[in-house]
């Protein structure tokens, strides 16, 4: 049986007003006690590769951060339910404005299927249905919304879209990420939760899939999961929010598995790593990109594009690798590209790709 290809035929990328990271790092160094972690603190901060996060928390009237005084996280740490509620208003806002600028790249008339992800709220009716009513979506349109599956739920998306489309030539399928992270400010005062916080800002992107040989043809998707790894990664809900724990054990791991000949071939589709001409790495951080660059023997260079979204923008969860996707896509033809991210599981996922034209 013929099966028709998948393409991701644009995507287009939205962040909100307000950079916060240099005022959380100095919310985040006034919790250490010691002095000793302070420098520690700072020497790794400054060595993140980060320049900038954004956040939906709105300015106070005189124009301060969200944990300077007057600030949402001013007078203490929030409950749940108030995070939620900004979640609900600021979650659509920040899509809707993604998918604007999609429509400034491509039609988006007929969309048959809309997917959706994200892990930092909730809301029913979903943000899937909020968003599809507002920018006017036929109510048949078919829906799915991909929660709390952190940071490789790009892949989850766009995996599902690419089988939507494989399977009905004719779907338009809408795909969007969109991320709140810093809804979750917590109230730590040890290094390693810190040091975890200081990687997370706020995001969205939209991409349209179709069978249209346009931008970037998706191919087959893989994804493994690490033994005796689940506690490296985890995302609690609690009364004060979502808590992130994210082990310094995770670069070691992620290396040691990309070593594994059998993963290493299924990400590469048997080629060499050398081979590779287009690497959309999920910008989880400094440490992170720097394990993949070391577990596959890889060039300075090859993750350039990846490093410069984790520079301007931080990790934006499942959003980030849509970044990384959609400046990849300004670039030079690519003949044998490779996605791959990783989230609570400790789990890789991803799938290959290459440019339609």
């Amino acid at each position: 049986m013929l099966q028709h290809q998948a393409c991701v035929n644009a995507v287009a990328s939205a962040v909100p007003d307000q950079d916060v990271h240099g005022a959380f790092i100095g919310w985040a160094r006034d919790r250490l006690s010691n002095p000793r972690e302070r420098k520690l603190f700072d020497r790794m901060a400054e060595r993140s590769g980060i320049a900038h996060r954004w956040s939906v928390l709105p300015q106070t009237e005189a124009m301060v951060s969200p944990v300077d005084p007057g600030g949402f996280y001013a007078g203490g740490m929030p409950g749940t339910a108030s995070r939620m509620a900004i979640y609900a208003e600021a979650a659509p806002e920040l899509g809707i404005a993604a998918i604007g600028r999609l429509r400034e790249k491509c039609s988006l008339d007929g969309i048959t299927h809309l997917v959706v992800a994200s892990c930092t709220g909730f809301v029913a009716p979903g943000i899937d249905q909020i968003i599809a009513r507002r920018i006017g979506l036929l109510p048949s349109v078919e829906r799915l919304l991909i929660g709390f599956m952190g940071c490789y739920a790009a892949v989850s998306a766009l995996r599902s879209a690419r089988h939507i489309v494989r399977s009905e030539p004719d779907a338009r399928v809408l795909v969007l990420c969109v991320e709140l992270s810093s809804l979750h400010l917590q109230d730590n005062d040890t290094l390693e939760p810190l040091l975890a916080m200081l990687q997370f800002g706020d995001g969205a992107a939209a991409a349209l899939v179709t069978a249209e040989p346009a931008g970037l043809v998706l191919g087959d998707p893989f994804a493994t999961t690490l033994p005796d790894s689940d506690s490296l990664i985890r995302w609690d809900i609690t009364d004060r929010g979502f808590a992130m724990h994210l082990s310094g054990e995770v670069p070691g791991r992620i290396a040691e598995g990309l070593s594994d000949a059998a993963f290493a071939d299924a990400a590469t589709g048997g080629r060499e790593p050398g081979e590779i001409d287009g690497w959309a790495v999920h910008a989880g951080g400094r440490s992170i990109l720097d394990a993949v660059e070391r577990g596959f023997a890889l060039d300075a260079n090859a993750l350039s594009v990846s490093r410069s979204v984790l520079r301007d923008f931080g990790n934006m969860s499942s959003a980030t690798l849509m970044f990384v996707l959609e400046r990849l896509m300004t670039g030079e033809k690519i003949e044998n590209g490779v996605a791959l991210a990783f989230g609570p599981g400790l789990a890789a996922e991803g799938f290959g790709f290459r440019s339609a034209t």
